[in-house]
């Protein structure tokens, strides 16, 4: 389970996040929508650990463990994973190379036996089935010279490579094409268990189709002014961010 209360957070001395509440349930999916700016990256990145997030307030806990003791190699090993919105390219470090030392980093980080190349390499063979991914890209430099669709859907590989326990997706559906959004959509769903949360940063409906949260909040200036189930997402992709200030004067009467 992952409790975040009254959660603060700065970037360059700007506050950003101004204090987060929220209850992500073991196996529960949230799609987590705003306006840009509204905080949904950095709340993302704060999970993680990112070094130039600074929490000035409250607490994160992941299965009792008090997260912002951890270094994000620490958040990693307990089974945290950011897919980011735009993934980074690392020119002569090989796709197979990166990950196999990312995966092993992470198995004995959880006391499991590292994977050696045999068997490393059945494993990624079977996952990159899932998103579409040809074997050559893992012989390629991480990311260089990929199209957005194939970054997109190595950031997926290597989540079912890692198997988290708490995905954190930001914009995994920016720059998408249809049929490559489908299929980074389906490898998201291939993760889905009941040991397996998730927090899906998404703008758009489209991908909310097929990846059906159990929660939708709406983030703004740093807070959570809404919830929802997944017909949330659907009236603000028909109606637009209107909706939300509709049903925030609802409440208030």
């Amino acid at each position: 389970m992952l409790e975040i209360k009254n959660l603060h957070a700065n970037v360059d001395g700007k506050p950003i996040l101004k204090g987060i509440t929220l209850t992500i349930a073991t196996g529960e999916v949230v799609a987590l929508m705003g306006t840009n700016g509204s905080g949904k990256s950095t709340l993302s990145k704060v999970i993680a650990g990112h070094p130039d997030y600074e929490v000035t307030e409250g607490s994160i806990t992941w299965n009792g463990v008090d997260m912002l003791t951890q270094s994000p190699e620490e958040r990693a090993h307990t089974g945290v994973f950011l897919a980011f919105q735009y993934p980074v390219e690392i020119p002569g470090v090989s796709t197979a190379n990166f990950l196999k030392a990312a995966v092993n980093a992470v198995r004995v980080g959880r006391g499991q036996e590292a994977l050696d190349a045999y068997n490393f390499l059945k494993t990624a063979r079977e996952k990159m089935k899932i998103v579409n991914m040809s074997d050559e890209l893992l012989k390629r430099p991480l990311n260089e010279g990929f199209s957005g669709g194939e970054k997109k859907r190595n950031e997926v590989f290597q989540m079912l490579m890692l198997e988290p326990s708490l995905c954190l997706l930001d914009e995994t559906d920016s720059g998408l094409d249809v049929d490559a959004l489908r299929t980074v959509a389906s490898g998201v769903n291939a993760m889905r268990n009941p040991e397996r949360s998730m927090i899906v940063i998404t703008h758009y409906q489209r991908l909310l189709d097929t990846i059906v949260p159990d929660r939708t909040l709406i983030l703004r200036d740093g807070r959570i002014i809404l919830e929802g189930g997944a017909d949330l997402a659907k009236n603000i992709e028909d109606h637009g961010y209107k909706f939300v200030d509709d049903q925030l004067v609802e409440m208030a009467k």
